[in-house]
């Protein structure tokens, strides 16, 4: 199993990045996808989180500004980020969690918002 998030980088305050994450070795459509972040120095948390049928949910920090899609035809999940503020900074991890909750991570990809 596989998971490669892209997509990270630096970005102003009030700007936008994509987060993507390919995932390989697993049937995508049957797992929950989840994005976490982990600031320096904090617990990682859960950022967004889409069902097997495309329900979603999010962290109330990120609310009405982030939003999370899945491409099963892709293998892909993604994480549209805008009006990013300094303390969405993070590295940012995807998640698959199968149906037996067994959790398959990604390596993390970095993300900087500057003031």
């Amino acid at each position: 199993v596989q998971l490669q998030a892209s997509g990270g980088g630096l970005a102003q305050t009030g700007g936008s990045l994509r987060l993507s994450c390919v995932a390989s070795g697993i049937i995508f459509s049957s797992y929950v996808m989840v994005w976490y972040r982990q600031a320096p120095g904090k617990q990682r948390d859960l950022v967004a989180l889409i069902s097997r049928s495309g329900g979603t949910n999010y962290a109330d920090a990120v609310k009405g500004r982030f939003t999370i899609s899945r491409d099963n035809a892709n293998n892909t999940v993604a994480l549209q980020m805008s009006s990013l503020k300094p303390e969405d900074t993070a590295v940012y991890y995807c998640c698959a969690r199968g149906p037996d909750f067994r959790d398959y991570w990604g390596q993390g990809t970095l993300v900087t918002v500057s003031s």
